[in-house]
């Protein structure tokens, strides 16, 4: 008997092709007649299309908090046409100098480079120059840049502007901050271009990320909640922009929603959960701790600003009020605490040494050692025991026990400091370590760090000598 050994007739294959190819073009058809009905509607809507969601809330100000108001709730300064005042103060809780500034010596003036996963973004000079700066901006195009991503001439922004969060201040503190920006002393400067890699570098694509990562709309208070909480949450996920940092991405470098305010790594620096989990964020911390460390950069027993975050004290949270503070503190209270997984808080580590200094006394080191060279570069101010020199003082050197960058569960800002060192300049203090990455080599640095976390924070929490030279190209 002949065994069966029918099989699919050659004859079949084209026809499944065909039909493959067929479904693939319906496909990329729906697709594209969704994206033609999304671009139709949002230009139906129009860039100045006012919004029903603007509703009053409570303005900040420069000057005193108890002067007097009129019915809108705006202080009467404000009301009587002292917007530069005004749109100074909320210049600096959104912090655009920080971005807006490369060379001190030309502020708002652009060329900062922000390396990114998909090349490097110049930030633009937003002086009133009118050939290089936004001189001849209309205050439609400025609106339109803050609440939509797009700029005068039309073109999408990235988002390394961050007006994901911008779109929900409101058309009045933005035209207060324009009002304070065309004060400044106009700079000629136009900024190199931008260096990103094809297809990133068309900036019409920007429309299919919005569709996933961005909601325009101004911020719609929750009746529910007191005026200080709908404060801080205006500031915090408005113009303050907290989740640029604190807010982990998702692959499309959008901020992963499901996460809010759990923890990211950016350019080397991990800007920690400031959720209220216990253990991961920062449950443990008193209101006066949290308001603290935004006015000045430093909680003792917790935690003192470095990169990034102290950048953002000197330039911005130091000159907030008491008001705004603590509505920020507030706010963060509310949060849902999320727990990244520590065992306990990452300021409740470490114990002073005991006996390093003696038991190297007269000991032959012949390779890199840990404790020699925290002993020779960082005990002069950290004491060789850790435990810092002037206690809780503006400008104390602080402890190395209970302290947050060395009892985290990973060590880059630790590594981070060493490296690079901390500059922060607040009513307080001027605080100033030096940085070693010139001194240091990358063994050297791990080393030390790795000492440091074994024997004042986190023994988990270790650096390889790979892992430091990665970290020591970051800007």
């Amino acid at each position: 008997m002949m065994k069966n050994t029918s099989r699919v007739q050659p004859a079949a294959l084209p026809v499944q092709s065909m039909r493959r190819r067929r479904f693939r073009v319906a496909t990329l058809a729906a697709i594209f007649a969704l994206f033609a009905l999304y671009v139709a509607w949002h230009e139906a809507r129009g860039p100045g299309e006012r919004h029903n969601d603007e509703l009053p809330i409570t303005q900040a100000h420069a000057d005193d908090a108890s002067q007097p108001s009129n019915a809108a709730g705006t202080p009467a300064a404000v009301a009587g046409g002292d917007l530069v005042k005004r749109g100074e103060y909320l210049a600096r809780v959104g912090d655009c100098v920080a971005c807006h500034t490369a060379d001190k010596s030309r502020p708002f003036a652009g060329g900062l480079p922000i390396n990114t996963p998909v090349g490097t973004i110049v930030t633009p000079n937003i002086t009133p120059d009118p050939d290089t700066g936004i001189g001849q901006w209309s205050d439609a195009d400025f609106l339109r840049a803050m609440h939509e991503g797009i700029g005068k001439g039309g073109e999408r922004l990235y988002p390394a502007f961050p007006y994901v969060e911008y779109t929900k201040v409101t058309d009045q503190d933005v035209m207060a901050i324009r009002a304070y920006l065309k004060t400044l002393t106009p700079i000629h400067y136009a900024p190199p271009g931008n260096t990103l890699k094809f297809p990133f570098n068309q900036r019409w694509l920007m429309v299919f990320w919005n569709l996933f990562n961005f909601n325009e709309g101004r911020f719609v208070p929750d009746p529910k909640q007191s005026a200080e909480w709908n404060r801080g949450a205006y500031l915090v996920e408005g113009l303050a922009h907290c989740e640029e940092c604190h807010t982990p991405r998702n692959f499309m470098q959008g901020l992963k929603t499901s996460s809010r305010f759990s923890g990211a790594v950016q350019a080397g620096w991990h800007a920690y959960n400031i959720t209220p989990d216990k253990n991961s964020g920062v449950g443990n911390w008193s209101d006066d701790e949290l308001a603290a460390y935004l006015s000045t950069g430093a909680a003792p027993g917790r935690a003192n600003a470095a990169g990034p975050m102290a950048e953002v004290v000197t330039d911005s949270t130091q000159y907030l009020t008491q008001e705004d503070v603590g509505s920020i503190v507030k706010y963060l209270r509310s949060l849902p605490p999320i727990n990244g997984g520590e065992s306990r808080p990452r300021d409740q580590w470490g114990n002073p040494a005991a006996d390093d200094v003696t038991t190297l006394r007269g000991t032959t080191v012949n390779a890199v050692n840990g404790a020699q060279l925290f002993i020779a570069n960082c005990a002069t101010c950290h004491n060789w025991t850790g435990q810092g020199i002037g206690a809780s003082a503006p400008g104390a050197y602080p402890s190395l026990i209970h302290n947050s960058a060395v009892g985290a569960s990973d060590a880059n800002n630790l590594a981070m400091v060493i490296l690079h060192g901390v500059t922060r300049t607040t009513k307080q203090a001027d605080v100033l370590m030096p940085a070693f990455g010139t001194e240091l080599t990358d063994d050297q640095v791990a080393a030390i760090t790795n000492y440091v976390t074994k024997q004042f924070g986190n023994p988990q929490s270790t650096v390889t000598v790979d892992q430091v030279a990665r970290l020591r190209t970051q800007q």
